[in-house]
């Protein structure tokens, strides 16, 4: 969903400035500042924390999970917009280059520790924005479990997210495929930044393989063994 209705938005950026040498600006407009998430998000949340957690987060995923301390190896973008837009079916969506929507309707409904779920989210939808898919090419149930990844990594999965060993495929998506990944991560130290960087022009399945020595649905037979006791 595009952002709407600018008249009522709150426009602030903030530049992370990555090993002196990559720039980002982090915008964070509030496009539903009269609605009750809107207004649950500038009380709970807020823009000056929202562009802070925006570089830090870029930054985590950059150093971290994706290991890209050459610029080169990087997703290159100016910006990265947050969008606090009323709309329903979904938490949050990234779309476009460098866009993420968090609906205020999400946000209105949910039940506890509002700037810590929020926080887990954006590490997510972020990302999503930073993240080698193949040029498209890359199953969404991969793309999402990588995203799901990232939380795992950074101590910010929710409550009821999935145990090691749980799932029924490898490509399952979100928290089954990130504890897979945690598992290959296990067995090859470095194993998704490995994977992220081979993603940059087209995706393959033998990838696994490539970086493991074993396919992909070997690899989950002995995933799913080693935490069936």
């Amino acid at each position: 969903m595009a952002p709407c209705s600018f008249s009522l938005c709150t426009f602030l950026t903030f530049s992370l400035f990555f090993h002196g040498i990559t720039a980002v600006d982090y915008r964070v407009i509030n496009a539903a500042a009269t609605t009750p998430g809107g207004i649950r998000f500038t009380h709970e949340i807020g823009i000056p924390y929202t562009k802070q957690m925006m570089g830090t987060i870029n930054n985590f995923i950059w150093s971290v999970v994706f290991q890209q301390t050459d610029p080169s190896d990087q997703k290159q973008l100016d910006s990265v917009n947050t969008y606090i837009v009323e709309f329903d079916g979904a938490e949050a969506i990234s779309w476009g280059n460098n866009n993420i929507n968090v609906s205020s309707i999400y946000l209105k409904g949910y039940e506890g520790d509002l700037k810590w779920q929020f926080t887990s989210l954006m590490y997510h939808e972020m990302t999503h924005v930073f993240q080698w898919d193949g040029q498209g090419t890359c199953p969404n149930e991969l793309i999402e479990g990588i995203a799901d990844y990232t939380k795992l990594k950074a101590n910010y999965a929710q409550v009821g997210y999935a145990a090691p060993g749980q799932g029924d495929r490898w490509d399952q998506g979100y928290d089954f495929t990130a504890r897979f990944l945690e598992y290959c991560d296990g067995l090859v130290p470095g194993f998704v930044a490995k994977l992220n960087k081979m993603m940059r022009v087209t995706y393959d399945v033998r990838y696994f393989e490539d970086l493991t020595g074993k396919p992909v649905e070997q690899l989950w037979q002995y995933y799913k063994a080693k935490y069936s006791h």
